[in-house]
């Protein structure tokens, strides 16, 4: 008898469930229209050099997908996504440390900048 192959059925992964909710594409994503037609200009502006995409903000209350334009933005631009919080980063070496870090063209998002130490 043979053992069952076991990538027929994986165990879930923790973000499974959010990963599953979340959309993952542009045109998958609802609501904010006009931002995503300017993001829709702004990657495909940035594929067509060869370039990284120009610093974006996106700024508003929770809830309204800001994290998830930033995954979707990286999905599409065919590169990595790096993510903190803006309390994170107390020191310049801190944000230093992730800059070295990143590779060309990566989409860093630092979430609640408006709290990010102005020393950094």
């Amino acid at each position: 008898m043979t053992e069952p192959d076991p990538t027929l059925r994986p165990d879930r992964l923790p973000d499974d469930a959010d990963r599953a909710l979340r959309p993952q594409a542009l045109g998958e994503f609802v609501g904010q229209a006009e931002a995503r037609a300017n993001l829709r200009v702004f990657i495909e502006s940035a594929k067509m050099r060869g370039q990284a995409m120009d610093h974006t903000l996106f700024h508003g209350p929770p809830g309204l997908g800001k994290t998830t334009l930033a995954q979707i933005m990286a999905r599409e631009l065919g590169v990595n996504f790096k993510m903190t919080s803006g309390p994170v980063l107390a020191k310049a070496g801190d944000l230093a440390a992730i800059l070295t870090n990143l590779e060309a063209r990566d989409v860093l998002f630092i979430d609640e900048i408006h709290r990010l130490n102005p020393a950094v």
